[in-house]
């Protein structure tokens, strides 16, 4: 698979516009280990490949455990593993990303205010759609996962590399 556009460099306002929204949220008071593990599910919901292994690398690096890591996919069925709180984002991203199947109904919308303050969850509404927009680029325009860039890397300097002789 190979890059369509690199949109970076075609539409840098664009890019630029995204960036803002980020910034903000970054320091907005959300947990960064919670937006996180909210961006990671939204690219599991929506096959995003290059964010699901950006993200990946970004929980392993906060400290994140690999069984934690491997159970987001299955929050709801993990027990205890995940806090209120981050079963609650976990949850709001699930119903919000999928909004066209469920118009997030109104009593998802009473259990994540219960956790969350009306500032909280805005900015949390504003991080799923930034995520899902994310997704929606690299996905269209075949971001390549840093998994693969590297692989394909290593690949190519084992390839110039001459074989043992026996």
């Amino acid at each position: 698979m190979s890059q369509r556009v690199d949109y970076t460099k075609t539409s840098p306002a664009g890019v630029k516009a995204l960036g803002g929204v980020y910034a903000y949220i970054a320091q907005c008071g959300l947990e960064d280990t919670l937006v996180e593990l909210v961006n990671l599910r939204v690219s599991q919901i929506n096959g995003c490949a290059f964010c699901l292994d950006m993200h990946t690398r970004d929980l392993l690096s906060k400290g994140l455990s690999p069984v934690k890591l491997a159970l987001v996919q299955v929050w709801q069925e993990a027990g205890d593993i995940f806090s209120e709180r981050e079963k609650a984002a976990l949850s709001w991203a699930e119903t919000v990303t999928r909004v066209a199947e469920t118009h997030v109904p109104d009593c998802a919308f009473a259990a994540a205010s219960a956790i969350f303050t009306d500032k909280e969850l805005a900015d949390l509404t504003m991080a799923i759609g930034l995520i899902n927009a994310y997704n929606r680029l690299a996905i269209s325009f075949r971001n390549v996962p840093r998994e693969a860039v590297d692989a394909d890397c290593a690949g190519k300097t084992k390839a110039k590399q001459p074989l043992p002789q026996s």
